[in-house]
């Protein structure tokens, strides 16, 4: 038995016969023998090389990245933490316990690798480099929070708080997806420092940076609707108020110095700029909700805490609002009385109020 048990290493895969198992056998040799291989139906012998270097192979059942994550949490990963990598022999499996420890110390339960702390030459070509800042940018504007990496293929989960996390994307969308999903629920996260080696020769990227760069972009903005509605609405709201003001400002200048009106544009300016001052509006509205809402489930979670803490043996029945009185209160309802206490005897602790 080795000391990785309760750890799945998960690699998705797509064509990627050339990489696929040294990838497999270098994470075994570093200890980590539960290997899962998530395959996209590949024709190369994607499968069979897997296989060879002693994984556990399964083929998903649609296409796509983030599908395979999901099937193969949800459907095939029994151990309590699931350390995610690319198959393409990118990352290095000599991170992979730096990359589990947050997760058993109690640190954190999602581990983002940040692959800028050690990018090796040639790695990452200058326009993906561009495009992952500007992301990484974006994603601390709209979501105000930092992962350092969010696109990092190399990550860490409690299989637990992955379930937790209503995630839709098919495509390499999911790091982002998960990114943003962990600022939402609140899940604690750590970056660690990984090492982030160039593709090996003869191998190809399954990846499209302008095509994926641009779904990735609309994934974000997507996602601020329920995590920041104010950016999400607002930003467009100033984008029309704006417009509108350029066009009135256009209108009265050319009535003022020429004396001639433009009448449609006047009316297409002061519609935008109601338009963009409804939004606002409705993004201020919704953010107001949001905290609102973010405020009693910090509540809940509270009084669940110290339901739990003040009646350690039934720290896991928590009442809900329509439960039996009797039930709330303790009483046991097969005998119609409280344990412990004689039939007709008085309950200090229920009927009495507390000494002063």
């Amino acid at each position: 038995m080795s000391g990785n048990d309760d750890v799945c290493v998960l690699l998705p895969a797509f064509e990627e016969a050339e990489t696929v198992g040294s990838v497999v056998g270098a994470f075994r040799d570093v200890g980590f023998e539960n290997v899962l291989v998530v395959d996209g139906d590949s024709t190369d012998g994607t499968r069979e090389a897997a296989r060879a270097a002693g994984a556990r192979v399964v083929v998903q059942s649609g296409t796509g990245k983030g599908q395979a994550v999901r099937e193969a949490v949800h459907e095939h990963v029994q151990a309590p933490y699931v350390l995610m990598a690319d198959a393409d022999a990118t990352y290095d499996p000599a991170d992979a316990d730096a990359m589990v420890e947050p997760l058993r110390a109690g640190e954190a339960e999602h581990v983002v690798g940040d692959r800028f702390a050690d990018m090796r030459p040639g790695a990452m070509t200058r326009l993906n480099r561009v495009g992952n800042r500007l992301i990484n940018g974006a994603f601390r504007l709209i979501h105000g929070d930092a992962y350092g990496d969010i696109l990092s293929g190399y990550r860490a989960f409690t299989r637990e708080s992955f379930r937790r996390l209503p995630l839709s994307a098919d495509g390499f969308g999911i790091e982002t997806e998960l990114a943003v999903e962990c600022v939402k629920q609140r899940v604690p996260v750590t970056v660690v420092p990984v090492t982030y080696r160039p593709r090996p020769d003869g191998s190809s990227t399954n990846l499209h940076p302008v095509r994926d760069g641009g779904v990735i972009f609309l994934e974000l903005y997507r996602k601020a609707k329920t995590n920041n509605p104010l950016f999400y609405f607002g930003s467009v709201g100033a984008v029309s108020t704006a417009l509108g003001a350029v066009m009135a400002g256009f209108v009265l200048y050319r009535w003022i110095r020429f004396d001639v009106g433009h009448e449609i544009v006047a009316v297409a300016g002061t519609g935008a700029i109601i338009l963009g001052i409804q939004l606002l509006v409705f993004g201020v509205l919704a953010d107001m909700i949001l905290s609102l809402h973010r405020e009693a489930e910090d509540r809940r979670t509270r009084a669940v805490a110290r339901a739990r803490t003040s009646n350690p043996t039934h720290g896991d029945r928590v009442p809900h609002d329509d439960a039996p009185a009797a039930s709330v209160a303790g009483v046991d309802e097969h005998d119609g009385g409280t344990p412990g206490v004689a039939d007709g005897a008085p309950d200090a602790s229920v009927s009495e109020p507390p000494e002063r």
